[in-house]
Formats: structure tokens, sequence, C-alpha cells
């Protein structure tokens, strides 16, 4: 056969294949070869560059180029960057992708744990009622049994999210925060507390928030309110943010502070564990938070606004 003749062939059988939609069986009954010849051909006309394949992007978001460089920039599995938009609207924003992204990875038996927050709320909120897991189980990654915003606490976050999505959830029973680190001992021993967060740790998916420096944070703003401008052991120097109710350093280690001692959460190293950590939060007053849960490595998806990945990327 001609180089030409070849030429032909392989065009043929690639028009065949790609254009009208024939199955290589049928290809190779026309041809009067085997089937095994027909993949061979078609491996060959994409080597030669008879077969060109173009991925049309247009519908992959406006921000891949970004979201390409935070994955690369901080070993990230995946990133989704949403717009950047009003303070008081962007959790909406974040909450609406964030809910988005979990619909899509969600497999039919995973176990999902979830912390607190706003953003999560947003999630559970936005969770959408069509995409049914019946057999998805809910899990607190954090204590929820406060005075202080019942309406995103974890407990209730995972009963909302279970509540959309047809699924299951669990109840940690215990308070946010306890009086000393004796307490939080005892309690962690309980059978009911330990059962709960050892299923949370056990966990395939971790959706959590992640809140910014001390004077931002909601977490200081409602159990520590006199502890912020006073005491050094919460300076922004020391810590960077919060996750799961517990601050970090800005190398996303616990910091060394009397909080963490008497919180009750998951222990970050036992976060780390989780296959997969789904941070979501944006905005200026997150920045150092996120910046700090991206170094620790405590999350491997980030769900953030374009400005806030611009300044991880230039930061």
């Amino acid at each position: 056969m001609s180089l030409a003749d070849d030429k032909r062939l392989l065009v043929e059988i690639a028009s065949l294949y790609y254009e009208q939609n024939k199955t290589q069986e049928e290809i190779a009954q026309k041809m009067n070869i085997s089937r095994s010849l027909v993949s061979k051909f078609l491996a060959k006309a994409r080597n030669e560059g008879i077969i060109e394949f173009t991925i049309n992007d247009q519908f992959a978001g406006p921000y891949r180029e970004l979201e390409e460089q935070l994955k690369e920039m901080y070993g990230l599995e995946e990133v989704v960057c949403v717009e950047s938009t009003d303070q008081h609207f962007q959790g909406k924003v974040l909450g609406l992708a964030a809910a988005k992204y979990l619909s899509r990875i969600l497999k039919s038996h995973d176990v999902v744990a979830v912390s607190s927050g706003t953003t999560v709320h947003e999630a559970a909120e936005n969770f959408s009622k069509q995409h049914q897991l019946p057999n998805v189980k809910f899990i607190p990654l954090v204590g929820g049994l406060g005075t202080e915003h019942l309406t995103i606490q974890s407990n209730r976050v995972c009963e909302l999210l279970a509540t959309n999505s047809g699924g299951r959830s669990v109840e940690l029973h215990a308070p946010i925060t306890l009086d000393d680190i004796e307490a939080k001992q005892v309690l962690m021993k309980q059978f009911f507390i330990k059962k709960v967060l050892d299923a949370a740790e056990a966990a395939d998916v971790a959706l959590v928030g992640i809140g910014g420096t001390p004077e931002f944070s909601t977490l200081t703003n409602a159990y520590l309110p006199e502890q912020i401008d006073n005491d050094p052991e919460y300076s922004q120097e020391k810590i960077a943010g919060d996750i799961c109710y517990n601050f970090i350093d800005h190398a996303g280690k616990a910091a060394k502070c009397s909080w963490n001692d008497r919180v009750v959460s998951i222990e970050l190293n036992k976060l780390k564990k989780i296959p997969s950590r789904i941070g979501v939060s944006g905005g200026h007053k997150k920045l150092s938070g996120i910046k700090a849960a991206l170094n620790g490595q405590l999350i491997n998806v980030l769900i953030t606004d374009e400005k806030t990945g611009r300044e991880l990327v230039n930061v």
C-alpha cells in the first residue's frame, strides 16, 4: 500500500468513527478487517495528526488559569474560584459553589464530616434537593451546644445537609468549649462523644470553613471578646486564623493558646487524614487563615473567590 493510500485509509476510518459515529465493529465489517486492526488504525491516525482533539473550555469557568496556579502552588487536588462580590453576599456565593461541588463529588455511601460557620451553612442550605443521597451520612467535626450562632453550628449544618440530600445526620452532644483542660479530657473520653468524633475522623470527605485572625473571627467575638486586644497569645503574630474551632499559626499548626486546650473539636492531625478536605472561605479578612490552612495542608480542595485567589498567588 502506497503512503497516499495508507493516509486515505486512515482518514476514511477516522471519518467513519468520529463523524459518522460508527462502532469499531461496524467499521471492521465494512472494511473487511479485524476490530483490533481498526483500533490500531485509529491510534495511528491520532499519532500522525490526522485526528486532532480540541477541548472547548468556554464552560470551564473564567478563572481556570488562576485555579491551575493555585493547584500547582499549594499542591491542591482541586480549586474552584467564584466571582468576588460584596462581603455581605460573598458567603452565599461561596456556599452555593461548595454545594455544587459537594453534590458533584459525593458517592452513594460517603461519610461527610462537617464544621460550622456561615459559609458552610450556606453550602448546606443550597444543596439541591434534586440530588438525593439516602445512604450518605453527615457527622459534626466540632461541638455545637452553645448559646451563640445556633443556626450555623455543626449539628444544625449536618441536619440541614441531611434534610436536603435525603441522607442521615449524627449529632455531637457536646459544647463548643469547656471551662478548663481537665474538663475537656474527661468529656473526650466519654463513649457518646468519642464514638461521634471517631466516625468523623474516618470520614471520606470533610467540609470546613476557615476563619481569619482573631480580631475578625466570629469565634473570638462570641467567646473571647475581652481577650482579643489584651492577651498576647491571641495576637496576629501568633494566630493566623481558625479551622474547626482550632486556632492555627501561620504554618497551619495548632496555636499554643488556652482556647485550643478547651475546645471540643477534631484534632488537626486527624483532620489531615480525611481523604478529601474541602475548605470554603474567601475575603481579605480570611486571607491569613486560608494561607495558613494551605501551608499546613489542612485542606486539599479550596473553594474561594477570585480576589482572594489572586492574593494567595501573590502573597
